[in-house]
């Protein structure tokens, strides 16, 4: 079985050619200091501000001075990580509680959806916004506040999935042999729902970054100086038409990469989907 699992890796072409763009944006990120020639992407020079692509800053300088190039490489960094913290943040607390809701039951299920069903009632972006706006701008913040209104979708995912299994006669077997509920719950309902939730987090991710990005890019994300692609765009704006290249490149940077992790998410699910055995 698990070699079969692994030849439908190896034969699905899209997971492989996304696959390999992704591990290269990984590269990038780790070896920023590498592939940005040491350029420190916080370090400006008046003198050298607003310079358009060319030799010794290929991507040009932003109002600072700071070269756009190392800017665009370090923001792997912050956009990566800030992804990816949002999805495992999202996916472990969404999947507890949906457990709980959907194993439990009763006051449970009833508190905790309607607490979810109150996140869902407000626009996402609009709720994230809030959250972060009374938080403060920084980038952790804005990972805290699009966690706190993505995980009930994880929530309602997990729990009608053990809701499917809850009355299944292994699992009232289990119960009448003695079996206690953390193992019922590890053996049994989280299995169920793991393939459903990693493909689902896997198809987010780009998501994910591109409301980290507007939030940035909102004044509620990441602050100057640091190297998030969202943040340069901002400060780009007021250079749309005499300075173009300072919303070109992290642009850029922002479609290559979500595109990369949304077929990168779309081929996983054609692997994993039970629907697809």
């Amino acid at each position: 079985m698990g070699m079969k699992k692994k030849n439908v890796f190896l034969k699905n072409k899209t997971f492989l050619i996304f696959g390999f763009f992704a591990i290269l944006i990984f590269i990038v990120a780790v070896f920023a200091p590498v592939f940005s020639g040491g350029i420190d992407p916080t370090e400006g020079d008046l003198a050298k501000a607003i310079l358009p692509p060319g030799d010794g800053h290929i991507f040009g300088t932003d109002k600072m001075g700071r070269d756009i190039f190392a800017r665009v490489i370090y923001g792997a960094r912050i956009s990566l990580s800030a992804s990816f913290s949002v999805v495992i943040i999202v996916a472990i607390v969404g999947t507890f509680l949906g457990i709980l809701c959907g194993y439990f039951g009763g006051a449970v299920d009833a508190v905790i959806m309607r607490i979810a069903d109150m996140m869902i009632a407000f626009p996402g972006l609009v709720l994230a916004m809030a959250v972060a706006g009374i938080l403060g701008a920084s980038i952790r913040n804005a990972v805290i506040a699009i966690s706190i209104v993505t995980w009930p979708k994880y929530a309602r995912l997990a729990r009608s999935l053990v809701m499917k299994i809850r009355n299944r006669d292994y699992v009232a077997a289990a119960i009448v042999t003695g079996s206690k509920t953390p193992y019922i719950l590890m053996r049994y309902m989280l299995p169920n729902t793991l393939p459903t939730i990693v493909i689902t987090a896997a198809t987010d991710i780009g998501s994910m970054m591109l409301e980290l990005a507007a939030l940035s890019f909102l004044g509620m994300g990441a602050t100057a100086p640091a190297a998030e692609w969202g943040l340069m765009l901002s400060e780009g704006r007021a250079y749309m038409q005499s300075a173009p290249w300072l919303m070109i490149y992290p642009g850029l940077a922002i479609f290559i990469t979500v595109v990369v992790f949304n077929m990168l998410g779309d081929s996983l699910r054609d692997i994993l989907d039970p629907k697809n055995e």
